[in-house]
């Protein structure tokens, strides 16, 4: 009887430190990141994918949900996070604060996921709570939570958590349910970010560590004892080909993500050549970074949303790379046996990251990037929560250290990155720490300079494309940008110029041939701009700007039916287009349909007030109205 009350007492003295685990990750991961709540989206990828996205604007409907699972010329294929950001539009519109805030409780359920399952899988609390603070904690993990558009990073990690957890409920006792579960969960994670591919190798490691599942003669005895020591009992021993053929399935849906991938990488038509970028090159900044993101783990400096990519890699920084790669993996190897826990930590950290490290590139891609980190550092913390205690044992005061150390670092990592997301505030903040960090930065200084010149600023921001278009002559949107900048101040001749560079660079980007046919048509040259708006509608024949464009250089030439052929295009694809209701009642105004007219300038002005043309045009028209009914009246009396 009194055994039976001692294991219950035990069971509740269990259950309630893990219950206040949860409570601490829960309420220092909110304290910490609450204050993004009041940031702004930024000018990278959050107009793209957001703010200027007409798909995500336009919320969860047919058209929407068709295009989120098609393969766009936008980003690689990710319908689950289109949809995310749809569902957020339908909840919050256009404010950054709900888009923000998603995020973080999907770091805070991440955080919680993964604390449980380290918990479950090898029986230690304290050490599977330290793996969960870090991760919930440590500066590198701002960009993926901060960055309104990295909720493909967060969103994915959850389905990546809850693939953990169904292959460890799975492990106990293997059943086809099961089983379907954990593809489930595996298919909507790289439904989300084709990153996961990675996954079924990390679930092999952890077959070898901690689940003790590989039936390895000595060593699976060694697995054991291990297990049994840390109260974990139930996984199932296999022999490793069975456990590979386990995996095939999971090999099978990670190939048809890499093959979406692929497409969607040829459909936005920027992937670098091996001409652009050498693969030797490649290979060394790899290398280099594998190497840089380990540093900056153990001291989080000089962060930026964006590293620009090395020219050349010296020799020696290559090869010294993976001389302490190489070297680290032997030590680690050496000490398996006694150790499990670091082969599977060291290959969980260089096995996610072989997708990132740029071997293949599409669009700007970085040297290296802070997000990038967000799932491969967990096995670096495992390291660090398991290794530090091994390294410790037989210290007079292991305890005392080791939770008083620990409580430090929690604090200082607080810190750190309570101080990196003021950064992430706005642009503004975000682009000039970037230029304050690197060398060199040509996306900072085109980003930073976006901002002036949305602020009106526009002399300041031309110094910023200057300066990007000269670190990186063949940054198209730096050449665009700075010709925009120049044509707002009347200098079209020179504009024109860096349109052409833009398009050299990237002819198959509509923006482009979109700016480049209003400076020809500022200039008088119609047949040309008329070239450019059709090969814009032609490269994107939903881009309603376009179509607004063609259709005022159509009415100009007197072509009216075809301009209003164009207008009513433009707001179908764009129903707030205030400037097309404006110049759509203009040319009913002008064939005489002023009612219709008068509905378009009273939209105008409903979606846009303080539309001066809008408003001058509709007091014409209601002038025109009672005109035509006063007309009307003097007939009529002279009738009769």
């Amino acid at each position: 009887m009194s055994a039976k009350k001692n294991v219950s007492k035990n069971t509740f003295f269990y259950s309630r430190r893990e219950v206040f685990v949860c409570l601490f990750l829960v309420v220092t991961t909110i304290a910490v990141y609450w204050q993004v709540g009041n940031h702004e989206f930024i000018n990278l990828d959050d107009t793209q994918y957001i703010t200027k996205n007409r798909y995500v604007q336009k919320g969860l409907d047919s058209e929407s949900i068709t295009w989120a699972f098609s393969i766009t010329d936008i980003s690689y294929w990710h319908p689950l996070t289109w949809l995310s950001l749809m569902l957020d539009h339908e909840f919050y519109g256009t404010n950054p604060r709900g888009y923000h805030l998603t995020n973080v409780a999907l770091h805070t359920l991440n955080v919680l996921l993964l604390f449980l399952i380290l918990k479950w899988m090898t029986g230690s609390l304290w050490r599977s709570a330290f793996v969960a603070a870090l991760f919930a904690l440590h500066p590198l993990n701002v960009e993926s939570v901060a960055w309104a558009v990295e909720r493909k990073n967060v969103l994915s990690t959850f389905f990546w958590m809850l693939t953990l957890l169904a292959y460890s409920h799975y492990s106990i006792r293997p059943s086809l349910p099961r089983y379907l579960l954990l593809a489930l969960f595996f298919g909507l994670g790289l439904m989300t970010k084709p990153m996961l591919v990675t996954l079924p190798c990390v679930l092999f490691l952890l077959d070898y560590w901690p689940l003790g599942r590989l039936r390895f003669g000595q060593l699976a005895g060694d697995m054991n004892a291990q297990q049994s020591a840390s109260g974990i009992s139930g996984y199932q021993r296999t022999r490793p080909c069975i456990l590979i053929l386990e995996k095939v399935p999971l090999l099978v849906l990670s190939g048809i993500s890499a093959y979406m991938t692929s497409l969607a990488a040829q459909r936005i038509g920027m992937v670098i050549s091996a001409e652009s970028v050498p693969i030797k090159l490649r290979i060394a900044n790899g290398l280099v970074s594998y190497v840089s993101y380990g540093a900056k783990m153990i001291w989080p400096q000089n962060l930026a949303v964006f590293y620009p990519y090395p020219s050349v890699v010296p020799i020696w920084q290559g090869a010294g790379a993976a001389a302490l790669l190489a070297g680290i993996s032997f030590l680690i190897f050496w000490r398996a046996r006694k150790a499990p826990y670091l082969v599977t930590g060291w290959l969980w950290y260089l096995g996610t990251l072989i997708p990132l490290i740029g071997l293949k590139q599409v669009g700007l891609w970085p040297a290296m990037a802070d997000r990038f980190t967000y799932v491969p550092l967990i096995g670096l913390f495992m390291i660090v929560a398991w290794g530090i205690p091994d390294l410790t044992t037989g210290w007079r005061y292991q305890s005392s250290a080791l939770t008083w150390g620990s409580g430090a670092l929690l604090v200082a990592l607080m810190l750190l990155t309570w101080n990196q997301l003021r950064y992430w505030q706005n642009s503004n903040t975000l682009f000039k720490h970037a230029l304050a960090v690197t060398e060199n930065n040509y996306v900072a200084h085109n980003n930073l300079g976006t901002t002036l010149n949305e602020q009106g600023r526009v002399k300041e921001a031309m110094v910023h494309f200057t300066k990007a278009v000269t670190i990186r002559p063949n940054f198209s949107r730096a050449h665009n940008n700075l010709a925009n900048a120049l044509a707002r101040q009347g200098k079209d001749e020179e504009a024109i110029g860096h349109f052409y560079k833009a398009l050299q660079v990237e002819p198959n980007f509509p923006g482009f041939h979109l700016n480049l046919g209003n400076a020809l048509e500022r200039q008088g040259k119609i047949k040309e701009a008329a070239f450019h708006y059709s090969t814009a509608l032609h490269l994107d024949p939903t881009f309603a700007e376009a179509y607004f464009n063609l259709g005022n250089l159509l009415a100009r030439q007197g072509k009216i039916e075809e301009a209003i052929s164009n207008f009513s295009t433009a707001l179908q694809l764009k129903p707030d287009f205030a400037e097309a209701h404006n110049s759509l009642g203009v040319v009913l105004a002008y064939l005489g349909k002023n009612e219709e007219a008068i509905a378009h300038f009273t939209e105008a002005l409903r979606i846009k007030p303080g539309f001066i043309r809008a408003q001058n045009n509709l007091s014409m028209a209601l002038r025109q109205r009672e005109k035509t009914r006063g007309i009307a009246e003097d007939n009529r009396k002279s009738d009769s």
